[in-house]
């Protein structure tokens, strides 16, 4: 029989955990062959929330109470993925609130997408079946939507839809190679830093819907301010896409300065100037992107297989080039010569970019 460990983080939650107590040990005759453990991690909750836990222990011998102090929804769980592998070792953990905005009956859910070979399995709010609640306030739908939005454009990755879903459930495996690098953070970038480490090491992620309820008791701890700044904070220091287009953004500068100098200031014949440039900017982002924008799967330079890496990212620089080229000169000859700026741009914020990164995501930095 595998173990499963649910770990929920409370904070006075006196109103609600008596009944998600309930609700999740009842589960356990819906599925014979998993052990369900509950684990309730409080931070010295100023309410009745640790006598309750402790009530129900009499009657639910697999459910755990481990008092910390509070430091934020990261450090909560952290303290108990450390509890859970010295005491339990479980299979698989899942997580979830405590404020029952998760329902128990998902658990079933998530066991079933972890049997059929995935790794990771996120709650949804934003797939076919999943909701949010209709009465929540404008802003809370806005900063909710936004939020994942910002998310999604920042990796550069739509196959995953609620990165701040706090119900998921992880193999214990991928959490254990992910905790040093998830510690650092708390609140959703823990939860946003989670997906992403876990994606960096080729987990089988997978989604399933989940309408998501507004609590009947207590007060919402999130504070949208930091929040925002945070996932800005998180994508600008951790995604590959965003420093993608930094080194790109660098690469430009290189490319437009030599050229610039061997041309009006060497007097180079311009063809020329600009091949060298070209060439110059090409290695600079070559070698800036293995060592900082796809650091965590960088290749061996002491390789040789690093020089034909290098000839294969020459080679989709080229193509990007050709696209470049073909664009304006479509664009142009449809539209007219005097916009050629405004193409520019737009084929290279819309094509290029998108084209780069997926081919040197597949092809140069492909995963082993």
């Amino acid at each position: 029989m595998r173990k499963l460990l649910i770990i929920t983080p409370t904070y006075n939650e006196e109103n609600n955990i008596e009944k998600l107590i309930q609700q999740i040990f009842s589960l356990q005759n819906q599925i014979n062959h998993w052990e369900i453990n509950l684990l309730v991690v409080d931070s010295h909750s100023q309410d009745n929330t640790t006598q309750q836990v402790k009530k129900w222990q009499k009657k639910y011998p697999r459910l755990y109470l481990l008092e910390t102090e509070k430091k934020g929804l990261g450090k909560a769980y952290v303290e108990g993925y450390q509890w859970a592998f010295s005491k339990v070792n479980p299979y698989l953990i899942i997580q979830m609130d405590a404020d029952l905005s998760h329902q128990p009956k998902y658990i079933l859910e998530f066991i079933k997408k972890i049997e059929s070979g995935a790794d990771l399995v996120i709650g949804s709010r934003y797939i076919p079946g999943g909701s949010i609640p209709k009465n929540w306030a404008w802003y809370r739908k806005l900063f909710s939507y936004l939020g994942n939005l910002i998310i999604r454009l920042g990796f550069a990755n739509f196959r995953i839809t609620d990165w701040t879903s706090g119900y998921r459930a992880i193999r214990a495996w991928v959490i254990k190679e992910i905790v040093s690098e998830t510690k650092k953070y708390s609140g959703y970038v823990f939860q946003i830093a989670t997906i992403d480490q876990a994606l960096k090491r080729q987990t089988r992620a997978s989604e399933i819907p989940i309408q998501f309820l507004d609590r009947e008791f207590g007060t919402s701890k999130i504070k949208f301010g930091e929040y925002i700044l945070n996932i800005f904070s998180y994508l600008i220091t951790q995604s590959s896409f965003i420093k993608f287009v930094i080194v790109g953004s660098i690469g430009f500068l290189i490319d437009f300065s030599i050229s610039f100098l061997f041309f009006e200031k060497m007097h180079f014949k311009l063809w020329l100037a600009t091949v060298i440039s070209a060439e110059i900017a090409i290695v600079s982002n070559f070698l800036i992107n293995n060592f900082w924008s796809f650091a965590h799967k960088k290749l061996n330079h002491q390789s040789i297989s690093f020089i034909f890496h290098f000839l294969k990212f020459n080679f989709i620089s080229l193509g990007a080039l050709i696209i470049q080229a073909a664009g304006l000169e479509i664009l142009g000859t449809l539209f007219g010569r005097d916009w050629w700026l405004i193409y520019k741009i737009l084929i290279i914020g819309l094509i290029v970019i998108p084209y780069s990164f997926i081919f040197y995501n597949k092809i140069i930095w492909k995963k082993n």
